[in-house]
């Protein structure tokens, strides 16, 4: 998949997902978005993967 592909599907999946945070809650977008990223680096990137990453992403608390 072409980057520009790559791109969009990640900051429409990142927009899904944060549609029900708060707008102050830049953490959990962040922290989505990281795992997005992570998942987009590797060469299997299908929407399943994201989705996959998108739970992870939710349910894990942060490590600090």
């Amino acid at each position: 998949m072409p980057d520009a592909e790559i791109t969009v599907l990640l900051e429409a999946v990142l927009d899904d997902v944060c549609a029900g945070t708060p707008p102050w809650d830049t953490t959990t977008r962040e922290r989505v978005a990281v795992r997005l990223r992570a998942v987009a680096r590797e060469d299997h990137c299908s929407l399943e993967d994201l989705e996959r990453a998108r739970r992870d992403a939710l349910t894990r608390a942060p490590i600090m």
